[in-house]
């Protein structure tokens, strides 16, 4: 598990780098256990504020790995156990990435297709190399991409994560950043540096209050405004009654630095 998944942690960010380049970075069984130990690990480390999730070699994430998933047809039920369990180790995986406290930047160059593009979606943000591609293309092997579909349709207008489910097509890095799916562009070289920079801007807030409004972005999404509102108040008064926050008010009002940041 550890050649597949590689953690660096400085300043407050764990980097997490898929290292099966062999194989595109393919989310194999080993590859998904092993994403579950670390994102398990990250969610009980209050000492990381950020995670970047990035990837070795040319491309970020090919989805599953389709050999294994014809070896589990061998099986006396036609792999219907061994696939079901695996697509269901999927999502779990990615609801992990969704419930992780910390923020979770994608750093993706190349493709990310099928479950590799669910798993850049289940990110809560997506910096792309100019020159990555995003598909959903299992339609193209008989395959619709009903799991990606759940991520890929909360990051993108319905008709246009339709229109990538359907046709097959791969969506271009800065076609995907007018769509809104991207957040930042950066050249290929610049991709690891760009990354890097979001989440050191990300790490330099207050990280309570950091955790505290990914639960609440998450916790109201899709809520109808009424129920949105009702059910993200009271974290609104948890948050402006922190001592920190007090702090940052203050200081806000008196023109200076609050006196939780760092002196340079």
């Amino acid at each position: 598990m550890a050649d597949l998944l590689t953690r660096a942690d400085e300043g407050g960010i764990a980097t997490l780098t898929l290292s099966s380049p062999a194989n595109l970075n393919a989310l194999s069984r080993a590859m998904l256990l092993a994403l579950d130990h670390s994102l398990a690990d990250l969610a009980q480390d209050a000492s990381i504020r950020v995670v970047v999730l990035r990837a070795e070699g040319r491309n970020f994430c090919a989805g599953h790995d389709l050999k294994e998933i014809q070896a589990a047809r061998s099986a006396p039920d036609g792999g219907a156990a061994e696939i079901a369990d695996l697509f269901a180790l999927c999502s779990r995986i990615m609801q992990a990435a969704v419930a992780l406290p910390q923020p979770v930047i994608a750093e993706v160059q190349g493709i990310a297709t099928a479950a590799g593009c669910q798993l850049a979606c289940s990110c809560d943000l997506i910096v792309a190399a100019e020159t990555a591609r995003f598909g959903v293309n299992g339609i193209n092997i008989g395959l619709f991409c009903t799991t990606p579909m759940v991520a890929l349709t909360r990051k993108l207008a319905p008709a246009a994560a339709f229109e990538l489910l359907t046709t097959g097509e791969f969506l271009s890095a800065p076609r995907a950043h007018t769509l809104g799916l991207v957040n930042r562009l950066a050249a290929p070289d610049r991709l690891e540096a760009e990354a890097r920079s979001l989440a050191e801007t990300l790490a330099a807030k207050l990280p309570q209050v950091l955790r505290l409004g990914k639960r609440a972005f998450q916790t109201q999404l899709g809520l109808p405004l009424d129920q949105a509102y009702a059910t993200i108040s009271p974290i609104m008064v948890e948050n402006a009654l922190m001592p920190d926050t007090a702090e940052g008010i203050q200081a806000f009002l008196e023109r200076r630095p609050p006196g939780w940041v760092p002196k340079a």
